[in-house]
C-alpha cells in the first residue's frame, strides 16, 4: 500500500453497512470536518428536479463552463447526498471547468433499486432538456460516479441508450460498483481491506437490491450487450473488492467497441482518493477533472 495512504488506515470507520443510519451518520460527521474548499469561480446552486418524487441537486457552474457532467455520489447505495459529496463535486468543477450537477438520489434499504435509478434519469431528462438555460451543450453531456455512483452511471448509460434517452458524450466510473455476485478474484479475496471490503459490499448490495432480482440496470456487469454506449474513463483501485469488476467491464466495453480510458491505481485501497495529502490522490483528482475536460472539450 502507498505509505503516504497506509498511515491513515488505523482512522477509517470499521468497514459495515449492518445499520444505514449509523453509517449514514458517520458519514456526515466526516464531512463535517473537510476544511472548507475554494469556491472561488464556482457558482454554486440548490435546485429541485421535477419528478415523482421531486429530485435535489446541486449545481456548480465555473466561468465559461464547457459541457456538463450528471455526478452520481458514492456510498453503497445506502448513505450521501449533495452535502457529503460538495468536496468532490467542487473539486470536479474547478478541474474539469464543466457543470457539475450532483445528485441527492433515493438511497436504500428505505428506497432500494430502481429509485435511484429513476431519480438519475429524472436528473438526465432535465438536464438535457434545461441545457441552454445552463449555459450548457446538449451534445456535451457526461454522466459519471464514485462507487455506487460509477455503478449508477454505467446503468444510467445503459438505460439511455436502451430507451434511446438523451445523448451521453461520457461516462466516469471510478471504483464503480458493478456487480452483485461478487464472483472476481478481487471480490473474494478482500475481506480485511480498508473502509470497503467484501461483507461490507454484500450489505450494500442487499440493501439496494431488497427482494428484486438484479438486472443489468441495477447490476451493469449483468448486461450481456455493451456496443453502442458512450466511451468511459474506467479507474480503479489496488486494494479494492470492486477491482476486477471494474477491469473485467472495461475489457468488455472494449470489446464491444466502446472506447476506453483505463487506470489502475498502485497502492490506493477505496475511496483512499478522499486522502487530500497523499500525492497519489492528487494525481488522481488532477487526472479526473483532465478526463473529463477533453471529454468535453468543443
Amino acid at each position: 500500500m502507498d505509505p503516504e495512504l497506509e498511515a491513515f488506515v488505523p482512522l477509517f470507520p470499521r468497514a459495515d453497512f449492518s445499520d444505514p443510519v449509523t453509517a449514514r451518520k458517520a458519514l456526515a460527521e466526516l464531512a463535517a470536518v473537510v476544511p472548507a474548499l475554494d469556491t472561488d469561480g464556482l457558482e454554486i446552486e440548490d435546485r429541485t428536479v421535477p419528478a415523482d418524487p421531486d429530485v435535489p441537486v446541486r449545481v456548480y457552474r465555473p466561468r465559461q463552463a464547457q459541457g456538463a457532467v450528471l455526478w452520481l455520489h458514492g456510498g453503497g447505495f445506502v448513505m450521501g447526498d449533495v452535502r457529503t459529496e460538495h468536496p468532490w463535486a467542487t473539486r470536479l468543477a474547478h478541474g474539469s471547468g464543466a457543470v457539475v450537477i450532483s445528485v441527492s438520489y433515493r438511497v436504500a434499504p428505505e428506497d432500494p433499486f430502481p429509485a435511484a435509478l429513476d431519480d438519475a434519469y429524472a436528473v438526465l431528462n432535465w438536464l438535457a432538456a434545461h441545457a441552454a438555460e445552463l449555459g450548457v451543450d446538449p451534445a456535451r453531456i457526461a454522466v459519471g460516479g464514485h462507487s455506487a455512483g460509477g455503478g449508477l452511471a454505467a446503468a444510467l448509460a445503459l438505460r439511455a441508450r436502451d430507451e434511446r434517452g438523451p445523448a451521453i458524450c461520457f461516462q466516469v466510473l471510478n471504483q464503480a460498483q458493478l456487480d452483485d455476485r461478487q464472483e472476481t478474484w478481487s471480490q473474494r479475496t478482500f475481506t480485511d481491506t480498508p473502509w470497503v471490503n467484501r461483507e461490507k459490499v454484500a450489505q450494500s448490495w442487499q440493501h439496494y437490491l431488497g427482494s428484486r432480482p438484479a438486472t443489468p440496470y441495477a447490476a451493469a456487469a449483468r448486461a450481456d450487450d455493451l456496443s453502442g454506449l458512450p466511451p468511459a474513463y474506467v479507474s480503479t483501485a489496488e486494494f479494492d473488492p470492486n477491482r476486477d469488476d471494474d477491469l473485467d467491464y472495461a475489457l468488455r466495453l472494449l470489446r464491444s467497441g466502446v472506447s476506453v480510458e483505463l487506470h489502475q491505481w498502485a497502492g490506493t485501497f477505496h475511496g483512499s482518493q478522499a486522502l487530500l495529502s497523499a500525492e497519489v490522490s492528487q494525481r488522481q483528482s488532477a487526472e479526473l477533472g483532465a478526463v473529463l475536460r477533453r471529454a468535453l472539450a468543443p
